[in-house]
């Protein structure tokens, strides 16, 4: 008999040791109580109290309990026991907010009404959480079961209880320590994604991470681009049937070839590979796909890589498991230099349909032929189903930086549609018989420059527009601005490719963006009539994504802080939040304990804030000021923001004793349009991201600023270091900003 209790005291200790194991992970390190639907235990008391053998059968039940409900929660299903799949392909269930645009169809809309036209007055704070120490909020966050994740910064990710806001864990993968040049092409990712407990997020120098969702743990990482390239992650993960994609930015720094990668979601394994553009005829291609695009390309194209960088849009539609693509402009921009003899250069600036499963190419549609104007496809594609003669049509909403709007079959890839949403002067028409746009004499600035609409920047850019089912709307955050193109000077003979600075292949602007250079709106576009339903004026030129509801809402953060709903159908305006910081990203909603919530990240990020100069800073926002912040609304919400700096304009500082050289400054303007307009300005006016230089003490002061822009003294914070710069070029633009603080153009 002592035998046989030996025997039981020794099970029960493994047991009792399994299921410590099996929960250990989930525990804080404070010891909190691990919470399920069905259990709350603490891992203190879970080997205490074992003594009798009555308890060995209570242990047993609990482990083969505790056990089922942790596995179904972490290994083929959410949290809420709903699969990933399920949650993510089903439009009509608003509780989640589980992929960058929700669902599958990427509509950015929520059938969620409990705030509608008429309650949405009573919405109010329920929380705020300040993000200290962030230079970039153009982001989207995720909200699944009750809790929020979002990333910020270089790929900070956060998450928090919905309810309260109380921080559950910050994963830092500390990018600064380890993306050296990369720091100098981006800001960190635009959003995240989610599949099976885990969130996954792309870094700056190439990795994409999955994260426990509960822990804020590592689970795996992969290195998707060459560390030693130009090549990053602006773009938010998808997932679909058990794969995570991801693609890269990068192709205005380098000799950079696009392509896009599919991992195992659970492992972190390589599934397939599509590279957007040809490689060197003479290494071979990797599949026929590749073969095609290479006889519309000329010259020794993948010299200068070629481009096409799929940096955000990618849709997964499981009615026909395909992925598609939108891809990215050419490198360098300037088709002259890239493909001296001309051709569409396939497949820059198309939508690329992909089997799911395998990568293989199915159609693709370009929506800008032989492109030289930056008017990439990287805006929204997304999904819906339309009227088309009488009949529905499974199609894909596209809306890309060109200015037309697309409705495309989502079987062939055949266009539909293409009506003009915004100012565009470099195209006519599109022809729908050939599918290609009917450009307008002198655009491609053959033999002289070319003013044009719209500029570089689009009639839409990144930030989300969302499409409503019930109006049958969508929403889109427009621009109108013209960029003039310029090549004179420059020719094959002596364009070089640099890993230093940008490489457009035109004439580099060198002076400050006016505050009127461009302006913004509100549209909402009929994609059936292919016509403006209403258009709402907003501030300068950059303003936050959409998102829109069953409640008959839209809402938008804009650049001058103000966070707004609007009635989807008429565009009145019927609430309005001081947020109290430019507004970059796109907010999201979902239930909670029967509760409506609205979320949003409040931050100035993203291209326009970091170099558009004046025309971005005339809201007088200031990163290291004015905080970046998570708000969290619901109806008859009650809190209030902490108190925050007014807005202000920059005051440059000068030493009297310095005495500009003019030929001096004008050589440093070159270097500084070269390497730094992107984080601190055109013209040295810098608009809330970085710092003003010329308000910087730093630069007074030659020794300071060797160390940090040469030498990497704050590279830590994410200032990268330029080390191939030499004194006489660091003294040269000291000089402009001194003449820069100075009022000189």
């Amino acid at each position: 008999m002592r035998g046989v209790f030996v025997l039981v005291k020794k099970f029960h200790l493994v047991a009792a040791t399994a299921l410590i194991a099996l929960v250990a992970p989930f525990a804080s390190a404070q010891d909190a109580p691990i919470k399920t639907e069905r259990y709350t235990l603490k891992v203190e008391t879970l080997a205490s109290g074992l003594s009798s053998l009555w308890s060995v059968a209570l242990l047993l039940a609990t482990l083969v309990g505790f056990a089922g409900v942790l596995l179904g929660a972490t290994g083929c299903q959410s949290a809420g026991g709903v699969p990933s799949a399920k949650m993510i392909a089903d439009d009509s269930d608003g509780r989640n907010w589980p992929s960058f645009g929700r669902t599958y169809s990427e509509r950015h809309a929520s059938p969620l009404q409990q705030i509608d036209r008429s309650s949405v007055g009573r919405l109010g704070l329920a929380w705020s959480m300040d993000l200290p120490r962030i230079t970039n909020g153009a982001t989207v966050p995720l909200a699944i079961d009750g809790t929020i994740y979002f990333t910020v910064g270089q790929s900070i990710v956060h998450a928090v209880e919905a309810a309260t806001g109380r921080l559950l864990w910050r994963h830092d993968p500390e990018v600064t320590k380890v993306a050296k040049r990369k720091l100098r092409i981006t800001w960190g990712p635009r959003g995240i994604g989610y599949w099976e407990g885990k969130i996954y997020v792309g870094t700056t120098d190439g990795r994409l991470i999955a994260i426990d969702a509960r822990t804020g743990k590592q689970v795996w990482s992969a290195q998707t681009v060459d560390p030693g390239n130009e090549l990053t992650i602006t773009g938010p993960p998808r997932v679909f049937n058990g794969k995570v994609i991801i693609g890269n930015a990068g192709s205005e720094f380098g000799a950079n070839r696009g392509y896009v990668t599919a991992y195992d979601a659970a492992t972190g394994k390589q599934a397939w590979r599509f590279f957007i553009v040809p490689g060197n005829p003479a290494d071979g291609f990797e599949n026929a796909a590749m073969k095609m695009a290479a006889k519309t390309w000329t010259g020794e194209w993948w010299k200068f890589g070629g481009g096409g960088q799929a940096w955000n849009a990618m849709t997964y539609d499981p009615k026909y498991n395909r992925v598609y693509i939108g891809t990215g402009n050419g490198s360098p921009w300037n088709r002259k230099l890239r493909s001296p003899g001309g051709g569409d250069n396939l497949f820059l600036c198309s939508i690329v349909a992909l089997d799911a499963d395998t990568g293989e190419y199915v159609w693709h549609y370009q929506t800008t032929p032989g492109e030289t104007w930056d008017y990439n496809s990287a805006m929204d594609i997304t999904l819906a189903t339309l009227e088309v003669d009488g009949k529905p049509r499974p199609v894909i909403l596209h809306a890309p930086k060109n200015g037309f709007f697309y409705v495309i079959d989502r079987e062939t890839g055949k266009p539909l549609s293409a009506e003009k949403f915004g100012k565009v002067t470099w195209a006519e028409r599109v022809d729908l018989a050939t599918g290609r746009p009917v450009e307008a004499a002198g655009a491609r600035y053959e033999s002289a420059p070319a003013l044009v609409w719209p500029s570089t920047m689009g009639v839409h850019n990144w930030q989300p527009m969302s499409f409503n089912e019930q109006t049958g709307l969508v929403y889109i955050p427009t621009l109108e601005m013209a960029s003039q193109f310029d090549d004179s000077g420059i020719d094959a003979s002596n364009f070089r490719i640099q890993s230093t600075g940008l490489n457009t292949g035109l004439k580099m602007l060198v002076g400050d963006a006016p505050a009127d250079a461009g302006k913004s709106a509100l549209l909402a576009w009929d994609p059936v009539r292919q016509r403006a339903a209403w258009s709402v004026p907003t501030p300068g030129l950059w303003n936050g994504g959409t998102m829109t509801t069953r409640g008959g809402l839209v809402f938008q953060g804009q650049s001058d802080g103000r966070f707004n709903a609007y009635d989807a159908a008429t565009g009145a305006l019927l609430w309005s939040f001081d947020a109290k910081m430019g507004i970059t990203g796109a907010p999201i909603t979902f239930e909670h304990d029967g509760r409506q919530y609205v979320s949003v990240v409040v931050g100035w990020g993203g291209s326009a804030p970091a170099f558009f100069g004046s025309l971005a800073a005339q809201h007088g926002w200031q990163a290291r000021v004015h905080p970046h912040r998570l708000l969290t609304f619901v109806l008859d919400g009650r809190a209030s923001l902490p108190d925050t700096p007014p807005p202000a304009m920059v005051k440059p500082v000068d030493d009297p004793a310095f005495v500009v050289d003019p030929a001096k400054a004008e050589a440093g303007g070159m270097l500084f349009a070269q390497r730094c307009i992107v984080c601190h300005g055109l013209g040295a006016v810098a608009a809330g991201y970085a710092p003003d230089l010329r308000a910087s003490p730093v630069a007074l002061d030659a020794e300071a600023f060797a160390t940090v822009v040469q030498r990497g003294g704050l590279e830590i914070a994410g200032m990268p270091r330029f080390e191939e710069l030499k004194t006489g070029e660091l003294e040269a633009m000291r000089h402009y900003l001194r003449a820069r603080a100075r009022g000189a153009p």
